[in-house]
């Protein structure tokens, strides 16, 4: 697609405030492929008014037709599916197939699913002698990361449009492409002007000036820990409220009676899927000490399958950090058993697919989300050791555990199962 050289503002494209411009590059050849329009408080500040002033209709429209206009983007994203994937595949780096499969017909599911939603759910309830009426909360300011751009614009507005709300979104820097074609899908879609709006732009600039606008009710924002902090901190100064998904270093525990091949390969698939750049992704792999060398063996097999067809990370900054986070692995003990810190190729910005053994629960691999194509495997005497090493961290997003298969099931059936819980101060712990 082309870029646009503005901002999609109450129903069109509207000049950008400033003259500064962000230059998309290609993550594979290093080429730029596309300009936007870097936008400013004020583009911020048009947005947001606008979204204002369209929520009083939109919000009172009916769900029959708010699901409607769902659908219709839904269609309209279908029959550009193939633009999608070519666009994601273009700004990030990710190969045409994986975009295909997940870039594009991911939010394409997600956008249809809520359409169904909106059509069913229950806006109006009774309770008692009370009748409670869910509303919208107002105007959203999204703020979307790089690794799935369209799917996070999606996953944010898709359920924002279907409760009613309006909203702003922010994309990723890197990503800027696709968002433009997700207006311009719901610009065809019918949705009515001003409902969405979309600003390009940096972070700390346009992101911030969104984050901290009074006009703003609710601000989501997905993407890094430390970023995260000062969103919640700046909104929740304004006294609003805040959605935040931010990092992870989630374990993939591996008990004695599971089937130790599929466990190991489907665990180094989920790793490297998407060049690493998964918040959820299993990056600690934990396996019992009677199993370990053999598990460590698998891994480092199944991760040289990968070479190179993994695609880079998205810009020279962040390979400069797995790069380093792999490095200092190393000098911290960790037995490198694939990739390195060596770049594949000479153009690109490509990372190695890379599996570290005999890591230990405090080093900094094991502890600090690198957010690229890094495995560490960690060996572990028991259940209650097991336990205490995937609880070891300050995250809490996901985590997975291998077992046998339960009396009755077929052999090909395996049991992964997400930790919620309970006896912990941090979300999403092991219980």
């Amino acid at each position: 697609m082309k870029a646009h050289d503005g901002m999609y503002i109450d129903g069109e494209w509207r000049p950008a405030a400033g003259p500064d411009v962000i230059e998309v590059v290609n993550p594979v050849d290093e080429q730029v492929v596309g300009r936007v329009p870097a936008g400013t408080a004020e583009d911020v500040d048009a947005a947001v008014r606008a979204a204002r002033a369209a929520l009083p209709a939109w919000a009172a429209t009916g769900p029959a037709e708010r699901a409607a206009r769902l659908a219709a983007l839904r269609d309209v994203l279908t029959a550009r599916k193939g633009e999608i994937a070519e666009t994601v595949t273009a700004e990030l780096g990710s190969p045409l197939k994986f975009s295909q499969a997940v870039h594009a017909a991911v939010p394409i599911a997600v956008a249809g699913s809520y359409a169904e939603l909106a059509a069913t759910y229950a806006f109006e309830e009774k309770v008692g002698n009370s009748t409670v009426f869910h509303e919208p909360i107002g105007v959203v300011g999204a703020i979307t990361p790089w690794n799935y751009p369209l799917h996070q614009i999606v996953a944010k507005v898709a359920p924002a449009l279907a409760a009613g709300c309006t909203v702003v979104v922010k994309p990723a820097e890197d990503t800027p492409l696709v968002a433009q074609l997700f207006a311009e899908a719901v610009h065809e879609a019918g949705v009515p002007a001003g409902v969405f709006n979309l600003v390009t732009g940096l972070g700390p600039v346009a992101g911030q000036a969104l984050a901290e606008h009074p006009g703003v009710d609710l601000v989501s924002f997905t993407g890094s820990t430390a970023v995260g902090r000062q969103i919640g901190a700046t909104a929740s100064a304004a006294v609003k409220k805040v959605a935040l998904e931010l990092g992870g270093k989630s374990a993939n525990v591996i008990l004695p009676s599971a089937d130790l091949a599929r466990a190991v390969n489907v665990g180094v698939a989920n790793v490297m899927s998407n060049s690493g750049r998964t918040c959820s992704a299993w990056t600690r792999m934990l396996v019992h000490r009677e199993q370990y060398d053999e598990a460590v063996e698998l891994a480092a097999a199944a991760a040289a399958k990968y070479g190179d067809r993994i695609g880079p990370v998205v810009n020279a900054k962040q390979r400069e950090r797995v790069r380093s986070y792999i490095e200092k692995g190393v000098a911290e003990g960790a037995r490198l058993v694939a990739g390195g810190s060596e770049s594949p190729r000479e153009q690109g910005y490509f990372v190695s697919p890379t599996v570290f053994a005999d890591v230990t629960p405090d080093m900094t691999i094991a502890q600090e989300e690198i957010f690229g194509p890094v495995l560490s495997i960690l060996r572990y005497e028991d259940e209650e050791d097991a336990l205490r090493i995937a609880n070891g961290t300050v995250y809490g997003l996901a985590g997975v555990v291998w077992r046998a298969p339960r009396p009755g099931r077929t052999p090909t059936t395996y049991q992964l199962a997400a930790s919620t819980a309970a006896a912990s101060t941090v979300p999403g712990r092991y219980a």
